[in-house]
């Protein structure tokens, strides 16, 4: 069987968020966040299901952490609680919270794992979102503000941080469509929302350069795979705005220091209002990009498209099908994704920072998994990875979504995208197939043709 190696140096790694795997949602005198809030309002989630208990890695840490070690993991990506660290978002500091990452990410050094930690995982305070949210441009400086606690307390230990997940999912998902907390419908709202979180990291930055901490930062985006769905100029003009309203929104105001100029004028009223000097500290260097991605979307022109007038539909290569949550699985959509960013933004250090799926895992009368779907998907992707940097594109390491099962947001608990089972009655975990076949990976720096 002939074997892909991978660059000497490359990081193998899994990942998580706070709010879905923490619970503890209001313990040791953490503040509420708009997930607490969203959650608990009737008929948003999947079954009624919140984040109170999730998979209880608050309390569960430390074995948590020896299964990394077991599995052999060489870095884990987590993300800070916001209200967990200041509960009113900006003001008094809870100790308590920052003890947890404190003790977290002294155990990963423990463990031999690399700390890759994000300040903004969706789960902002409620109290910044009583007081406008992101839309409101105080919020840049209350998320700095906040950073500088985390950096002041971790920052001579944590190697790689990342100032925002997905910020596209924040602005839109929260802000434009209504289906993520917060859950306001106001396309105005949404971009400036984007604006002031790109604001947020470009301060954030600059707190982390004056402050000389170790380490490097970046940002976290979802990069997905767009094509339009005919050669029709009516669908290749959708497509480019589809492209554009996602991913590029963020990251040509990262690397270019400007907006798509073509979207811009398309939303048109809805705009983000820009003060002198914004793009210039938006587009401070940083010192690598977070690739999120899942799925690559076929793009079509249509009338009732809402705002931008277009509709998408996910597609599967060959053979694929889809995962247990509908996604479709196009593996080349990522080497893809990757390439896109070597050719626009100037071939950026790159970590995939979550790539994975859904399956539908029946386990057995010991709780083990035998998800070969998952291992398929997986080693496809991380031939797609290999594709990438066989091309040019300077990717660093690859993070798996994700390490254990948890609370996938409004879908609840049904989902599990996790390479770790977990019982949620009793909340034990069980490395699934996919774990054992990860931890070779891992081992050998390679995976098969």
């Amino acid at each position: 069987m002939s074997m892909r190696q991978f660059p000497e140096g490359f990081l193998w790694g899994a990942a998580t968020a706070a709010y879905q795997v923490e619970g503890a949602w209001n313990e040791d005198g953490k503040g509420e966040s708009i997930w607490d809030r969203f959650t608990h309002r009737p008929y948003t989630i999947l079954n009624g299901d919140t984040g109170d208990v999730a998979c209880d890695h608050y309390h569960r840490m430390p074995a948590d952490v020896a299964l990394m070690k077991e599995l052999g993991l060489q870095t884990y990506r987590f993300s800070i609680s916001w209200p967990r660290v200041v509960p009113e978002g900006r003001g008094a500091v809870n100790e308590k919270g920052l003890d947890f990452y404190d003790r977290l990410v002294d155990s990963l050094l423990d463990a031999g794992i690399v700390p890759n930690a994000t300040l903004n995982h969706w789960d902002l305070p409620q109290a910044i979102q009583d007081a406008g949210g992101w839309p409101n441009r105080d919020s840049a400086d209350w998320f700095a503000d906040y950073a500088r606690v985390a950096f002041d307390r971790l920052g001579d230990r944590v190697a790689l941080w990342a100032t925002h997940n997905e910020p596209p999912v924040v602005a839109f998902a929260g802000y434009a469509y209504g289906v993520f907390a917060p859950g306001i419908a106001d396309s105005s709202q949404a971009y400036q929302a984007a604006h002031h979180l790109l604001l947020a990291h470009g301060k954030a930055v600059q707190a982390f350069r004056q402050g000389g901490y170790e380490g490097e930062i970046g940002i976290v985006i979802d990069f997905h795979h767009y094509q339009p769905a005919s050669d029709s100029e009516a669908d290749r003009a959708a497509c480019q705005r589809a492209r554009e309203n996602a991913a590029r929104f963020f990251a040509d105001p990262l690397f270019k220091g400007r907006y798509p100029e073509t979207l811009i004028e398309w939303i048109g009223p809805h705009a983000p209002r820009v003060q002198a000097g914004d793009m210039d500290l938006i587009s401070q260097p940083m010192d690598f990009l977070g690739v999120n991605h899942y799925m690559t979307f076929a793009v079509s022109f249509t009338p009732r498209g809402g705002l931008l007038k277009f509709s998408m539909e996910q597609v599967s290569a060959p053979n694929w099908g889809r995962t247990q949550v509908g996604w479709g699985v196009n593996p080349a959509g990522l080497t893809a994704a990757l390439l896109d960013i070597k050719e626009e933004y100037g071939n950026p250090k790159v970590y995939v920072t979550e790539n994975g799926c859904a399956t539908a895992d029946v386990p057995d009368a010991d709780g083990f998994v035998a998800d070969w779907g998952r291992v398929n998907f997986l080693r496809a992707h991380l031939r797609a990875v290999h594709d990438a940097i066989q091309a040019g594109a300077n990717v660093q390491g690859y993070y798996v979504w994700s390490l254990m099962d948890n609370f996938e947001w409004v879908s609840g608990y049904e989902p599990r995208f996790g390479i770790v089972r977990v019982d949620y009655q009793t909340g034990k975990r069980i490395p699934k197939q996919s774990a054992r076949w990860y931890s070779e990976v891992i081992a050998s720096n390679q995976v098969a043709e």
